[in-house]
């Protein structure tokens, strides 16, 4: 796209879109499920928002890079913590949601279930 990179609504979601893996479009390559943003009623720019499973996807590698490691050589403790944060996002409903985290994590599902029963244990017995 030839994004108006320099107009101040880019400059203001561009940082929300990176964090969604969402793509920045002009608005006239906007689809039927793509969402147009206007100023002061222009249309200056269209955000085409991520299938679930590639946020997913998308918000793995984020804490990749948030740790500075794959998520698969964590500790167990922080394992645990991006679990809990995985969960907190969402990620759980999408379908394969604890495979593709398991993976992510080098460990089973069973495990990643056992860190997701053990928060919610602890919750219940405060």
């Amino acid at each position: 796209m030839t994004e108006p990179a320099d107009h101040p609504l880019v400059t203001a979601v561009k940082p929300l879109v990176d964090a969604m893996g969402a793509r920045i479009l002009a608005p006239d390559e906007a689809a039927g499920d793509d969402v147009v943003l206007a100023w002061e009623g222009e249309d200056v720019l269209a955000v085409r928002l991520p299938q679930l499973a590639d946020s997913l996807d998308h918000i793995l590698a984020a804490m990749e890079r948030r740790h500075g490691m794959p998520l698969a050589e964590l500790d167990r403790k922080t394992k645990q913590a991006v679990v809990r944060a995985l969960e907190a996002r969402g990620a759980f409903s999408v379908r394969h949601g604890v495979e593709t985290v398991a993976g992510a994590l080098g460990v089973s599902r069973f495990t990643v279930y056992n860190y997701l029963n053990r928060d919610n244990t602890a919750r219940a017995a405060e």
